[in-house]
């Protein structure tokens, strides 16, 4: 049995991971209030551990490993911190950033949970992940929720 389809998916999740992770490093930055720039760190943190995770299911398949996210992120980012520095670069504007962000992986994860074609010890590190990156996406859709109705 070839182990191509789960690499490629893996590989995939761990690319956008690793863009979430460089995503919460660069809102850290951009936050203006101590407790935001925690989280997005202590965040951060999480989605690398995560990323780590996966690659090493990767390896035990007998794949190389993702180890830089995509260049449309990296795009994405520029033009993020463009904008931001071109607004107020409130908490408001990087929640909601980090926020669309999360949708993002949180529907990357949805899909490969969704694919038959994978094992299931791809599956179970897929679903393992999966619950770390749901709590990170309902926080921050919470978040983005409260700084919006305060408005």
């Amino acid at each position: 049995m070839s182990n191509d389809h789960d690499i490629k998916t893996l590989n995939s999740l761990i690319e956008t991971t690793l863009d979430s992770a460089d995503g919460y490093a660069e809102a850290a930055k951009d936050a203006k209030s101590a407790q935001l720039i925690s989280l997005f760190t202590a965040r951060a943190t999480e989605r690398r551990a995560i990323a780590s995770t996966l690659q090493q299911r990767v390896r035990s398949l007998g794949g190389k490993p993702e180890e830089d996210g995509t260049v449309l992120a990296s795009a994405h980012r520029m033009f993020v911190n463009l904008r931001t520095s071109l607004t107020s670069n409130d908490n408001t504007a990087v929640v909601d950033e980090v926020e669309r962000g999360e949708d993002h992986i949180k529907a990357k994860f949805e899909d490969a949970m969704k694919d038959t074609k994978v094992s299931p010890g791809t599956m179970s590190a897929i679903a393992e992940a999966y619950t770390s990156v749901r709590s990170g996406h309902d926080q921050m859709r919470d978040i983005k929720k409260v700084m919006h109705a305060v408005k």
